[in-house]
């Protein structure tokens, strides 16, 4: 049984940062993309970043490009999502992903960024920036 457990999560004000984590319990997490969603109450869940399997690529969302940043530990079997210039507008909760399927991975090929290509998930994260 695969397990995401995320921490770092709070309240902070607007342009400071925080560093989310994302402890992942498999033997296999050095071949997983990982990605990070986000959700406010009452909207549909986000793609927020991601990281290809080998960290030959990683993707953004729009809205966090410059700004968050994704890296990942492979002996530690952990993901970590560097936020900075924190806006009240990224105020959600924070969700670990793990994509468990074998796909190639070419710095050319976008990471896994849709909902429906991520097999696992952590529990959540809130992160609440204010104005």
């Amino acid at each position: 049984q695969v397990q995401l457990v995320e921490s770092g999560g709070g309240l902070v004000q607007a342009g400071g940062s925080l560093r989310l984590s994302c402890a992942v319990s498999a033997r296999t997490f050095a071949s997983y993309t990982m990605g990070w969603f986000r959700q406010v109450p009452g909207k549909e869940r986000e793609f927020v970043a991601a990281i290809s399997r080998s960290a030959i690529r990683t993707d953004y969302a729009d809205s966090v490009k410059g700004r968050f940043t994704i890296s990942r530990d492979n002996r530690k079997n952990t993901v970590y999502l560097q936020m900075s210039s924190l806006k009240p507008e990224d105020t959600a909760v924070y969700y670990c992903a793990a994509d468990s399927s074998i796909s190639y991975v070419d710095s050319s090929i976008p990471v896994a960024q849709r909902i429906s290509e991520y097999d696992y998930w952590g529990q959540g994260t809130q992160v609440t920036v204010s104005s």
